[in-house]
């Protein structure tokens, strides 16, 4: 049984998966740009790791305690392509998946730590027991991801800050941002995770791409034009 996600991903990689569908602007120059073959590749991986790893599998919880970054991005679609629940607040999940493993408050049946620059290979410190290093592990896992199981489409897929819940089947009519056929979107992190995925999802759906910008990033005309942001 397919859900939105499911389609989406499936988009993102037939067409013209070669051209860019995310870039991150991050501190000290940083740069991250992925197509959409490249983007499907980071969370299928994502997805297989979840699955054969912690036996991750659809209607179970995951709590996403990261800034709107592209990793978190790639964690949401992972997540949602397995038909969990994902998590921006509270404390009941089953993972988690934090770039703060020290400060962990809660119990989970599994904790990712997940190191935010780019280039990491593996986290910057020693780890708890039983913390999952995410940069040192995804690597391994599969490109493609079969699931074990098919999500449930009238399963909750997430709860917004306003909590109100959103189904697998609604991500990207009632979650999602409206916006126009291919557009090139800018998404400023400061405005927090929640407006960046659903903005994201909505770019997505209309066979457009996202630029994801660091709170530290200046969006600057050089920038603007380089990237063929309009609108801003």
């Amino acid at each position: 049984m397919t859900t939105p996600a499911l389609d989406l991903m499936a988009s993102l990689r037939s067409g013209s998966s070669t051209s860019p569908r995310l870039t991150w602007y991050g501190p000290d120059t940083e740069r991250v740009e992925l197509s959409g073959r490249v983007l499907d590749n980071w969370v299928a991986k994502t997805s297989n790791l979840l699955q054969d790893e912690v036996d991750a599998a659809p209607g179970m919880r995951l709590r996403l305690a990261l800034p709107a970054h592209w990793k978190a991005m790639v964690w949401a679609l992972a997540a949602w392509q397995l038909g969990l629940e994902t998590m921006l607040e509270g404390d009941a999940a089953d993972f988690l998946v934090t770039d703060d493993p020290d400060s962990v408050d809660g119990k989970y049946g599994a904790v990712f730590a997940v190191a935010l620059p780019a280039l990491a290979m593996r986290w910057p410190g020693e780890l708890v027991s039983g913390c999952i290093d995410y940069a040192a592990e995804v690597r391994s896992h599969g490109d493609v991801f079969m699931p074990h199981a098919d999500p449930d489409p009238a399963a909750c897929a997430l709860v917004d800050g306003g909590g109100r819940g959103h189904l697998h089947r609604d991500l990207l009519d009632g979650f999602a941002v409206a916006h126009d056929e291919g557009v090139r979107l800018h998404i400023p992190a400061v405005d927090g995770l929640e407006p960046a995925l659903a903005n994201a999802l909505g770019a997505w759906k209309q066979g457009g791409s996202v630029v994801l910008t660091h709170p530290d990033v200046e969006l600057t005309d050089k920038l603007l034009a380089a990237e063929r942001i309009h609108g801003n």
